[in-house]
């Protein structure tokens, strides 16, 4: 039988190229969306269920329908987020608060709601779409960054909370990919003048910019997704594209030489008699 994997947020994006993908590669899909109109192109081949992260009943509501029509869920991809472009300053609480509901507890209710069937299957693989923006903090992108490290941290423990009971989870981590993140899906904080000539001001332009520009071809990384599905012993994280790679990397290697640096100080803590 092949796999019946339910995508979030696959209206656009990563969300809708995977699914597109999976389908092609043979297996079955749960499109969700918050607005169903806009999947209702996948209806003949998958089933499609309105789905907002934010909303407790339309996520049980896409779960059961799930279940009542394929009788089981072999991989969840938490899919659906937003980015916020803008200095921690020039946040604001309702804006901060809407990245987190969507990035970080969308992600954990979506997750925890099909826990209960995996756990039971004793099998399943739950894939986390992070970014490289949830390893390297950006300025100009800390709620974003804030949102994804969460997600990050979450998942590093869920990983090992699961392993035991069959279940895998994986951290996927793009680098910038031609989707509409850059466009439709980012919003803006309303700027103060003196953030405008640093790193945090500068990313506006470079966002704008970017938009459908961006190198990385998001059909590449739905193939590398499914191949990280199918390897059995595929690393936890994953990052995509080359960006991703050498800002990984790099901030992974001064971490290392910081640790190295200041070892004697950072183990020299213990009381005289422990």
């Amino acid at each position: 039988m092949s796999r019946v994997w339910f995508i979030t947020g696959t209206s656009a994006g990563f969300g809708r190229v995977l699914t597109e993908a999976v389908l092609a590669h043979g297996d079955r899909v749960v499109a969700t969306a918050r607005d169903i109109d806009s999947i209702k192109d996948f209806a003949d081949r998958a089933l499609v269920a309105r789905l907002d992260v934010t909303d407790p009943a339309s996520i049980r509501s896409a779960v059961d329908a799930a279940l009542a029509e394929y009788g089981q869920i072999d991989v969840l991809v938490n899919n659906a987020g937003h980015g916020l472009i803008g200095a921690l300053e020039e946040l604001t609480d309702e804006q901060t608060r809407k990245v987190m509901e969507t990035n970080v507890f969308g992600v954990l209710a979506v997750t925890r709601a099909v826990l209960p069937h995996l756990r039971e299957r004793r099998s399943g693989h739950v894939v986390q779409l992070s970014s490289v923006g949830g390893v390297v903090g950006n300025p100009g992108h800390a709620i974003y960054a804030t949102s994804k490290f969460a997600l990050e941290g979450m998942s590093e423990a869920l990983a090992g909370e699961v392993a035991p009971l069959g279940i895998r989870v994986s951290i996927v981590e793009p680098g910038p990919f031609r989707t509409e993140f850059a466009g439709r899906s980012m919003a803006f904080a309303d700027p103060i003048a003196d953030y405008g000539d640093t790193p945090a001001g500068r990313l506006r332009e470079q966002f704008s910019a970017q938009d459908g520009r961006q190198p990385n071809d998001p059909a590449r990384a739905a193939a590398a997704i499914i191949k990280l599905v199918e390897t059995p012993d595929a690393p936890l994280r994953l990052p995509l594209g080359p960006e991703a790679v050498t800002r990984i990397r790099a901030k992974l290697e001064k971490q290392l030489a910081d640790l190295a640096a200041w070892e004697a100080y950072a183990v020299d803590t213990r009381y005289p008699d422990a």
